[in-house]
């Protein structure tokens, strides 16, 4: 079938070109991109007035599927991803089981395959049941296709462990998804560590909670070889660590969600669990810092974490609810409000962020709009206003803290592999 998308502005990051044109799409690929294509296709999407852009690529998601198929399943979760432009997402392992071998991530490639919406990557966890005791199976998933090693949702604590898992990752030449958190620090908190706490009657997380780990795992890193990815930084530490390892030469990369670049511990309002998301929101000068290391480049991704829980778990209260919020179906509008619009970034980079620097982390022939490539593409109408509204969600997870914000800009369209899968 012949799709064409036309009149809208080609955004490629692979070659930093930004210029109106159509899109020709055949068999799943791109098959020319040009100015008023004449071109009579099965399919048109008109898109003036938006820009055609790579297709997200989301490096940090929770799916809940297998074993906690009441937050999301993976068919949710990608009907939620496709709403939110992305074509592809990294699953991370910590569900029941824990994708620790290699029949749990085909388990969940399979599904995902079979559902056919968007591309899953299921990441392989570090650690077997992430207890932090001994390795996963990693050659194991490494064949049945993982793109990552990750812990996600705690640390490796056990350096040398830690350390073995970086030398086999280097190996196969697959990226480690770092959460950093030296649970030691964590203490019960449940909130950023200042006054803000005070003010709930909350115990704290401090900055040297995230701080001390990634500091940690940039020195295993950098001594094993492997490609180390920091996920979720939320603190100016962070940002000046990362800085410095780019500096000196080190392969370190970095993500921010658009919480942590929106909100402050300021914003939490009295018992809010919607506002639970670990890292903790932070300060002020933490939002800067993240923002100015998107600016420069310290930070590479833009990824949501989205980590869908039920309403009744998230009445729990601050102290007594799990940390996350639900993600997908609000950064790209988040993106293009707090950060483009006010100059922090442009669209082609909020093209590299979200899909061409995911894309070769992750060793991925996508996240460029060319010819000869996938058909992999979000149509993205930057003017179009809305209010966030959690019952518009695709997702099972309703729980966020956008819930009523007024936001710019809307994806209109998704293709994956030539097909669209949405279309508002």
């Amino acid at each position: 079938m012949l799709l064409l998308i036309k009149n809208g502005t080609v955004i490629n990051p692979g070659d930093q070109t930004q210029a109106e044109a159509d899109v020709l799409v055949e068999d799943g690929m791109i098959k020319k991109i040009g100015a008023a294509l004449p071109v009579k296709a099965e399919r048109v999407i008109d898109a003036a007035g938006c820009y055609v852009m790579p297709g997200f690529i989301d490096m940090h998601v929770h799916l809940r599927d297998p074993g906690q198929e009441h937050k999301e399943t993976v068919e949710t979760g990608l009907r939620a991803a496709v709403h939110g432009g992305f074509t592809t997402i990294v699953a991370m392992p910590n569900t029941k089981p824990i994708v620790d071998n290699p029949d749990v991530v085909r388990y969940v490639h399979n599904k995902a395959q079979d559902i056919g919406l968007a591309h899953v990557l299921q990441a392989g966890a570090m650690t077997r049941g992430e207890r932090g005791e001994e390795l996963s199976d990693i050659e194991g998933m490494v064949e049945a296709g993982i793109p990552a090693l990750s812990e996600d949702g705690k640390s490796v604590m056990n350096a040398q462990l830690c350390r073995e898992a970086m030398t086999l990752a280097m190996k196969y030449d697959i990226p480690v998804l770092a959460h950093c958190e030296d649970r030691n620090l964590v203490n019960g908190g449940v909130v950023n560590e200042d006054g803000n706490a005070q003010r709930l009657g909350l115990k704290g997380i401090a900055n040297s909670v995230e701080d001390v780990i990634a500091a940690r795992d940039m020195i295993l890193a950098r001594e094993t070889g492997a490609a180390l990815h920091l996920c979720h930084c939320s603190t100016k530490g962070s940002v000046q660590m990362l800085r410095f390892a780019k500096q000196v030469g080190q392969r370190v990369t970095a993500e921010v969600c658009p919480h942590h670049f929106t909100l402050t511990s300021s914003d939490i309002p009295e018992d809010d669990a919607n506002y639970k998301m670990n890292p903790p929101l932070r300060t002020q000068e933490d939002v800067d810092a993240l923002k100015e290391g998107l600016r420069d480049g310290a930070i590479d991704v833009i990824a949501t974490d989205h980590a869908p829980h039920t309403a009744i778990e998230k009445g729990e209260g601050l102290k007594h609810a799990p940390f996350g919020i639900a993600g997908l179906e609000t950064v790209a509008s988040l993106v293009m409000t707090e950060l483009v619009e006010p100059g922090y970034l442009t669209m082609m980079q909020m093209a590299e962020k979200m899909s061409y620097n995911p894309a070769k982390i992750l060793g991925l022939d996508r996240g460029v709009a060319e010819e000869g490539k996938p058909a992999d593409l979000v149509v993205f109408d930057p003017q179009r206003e809305y209010v966030i509204n959690p019952a518009d969600f695709y997702s099972k997870g309703k729980n966020t803290p956008f819930a009523g914000r007024k936001v710019r800009g809307m994806v209109m369209a998704t293709v994956v592999d030539g097909r669209v899968v949405y279309e508002r």
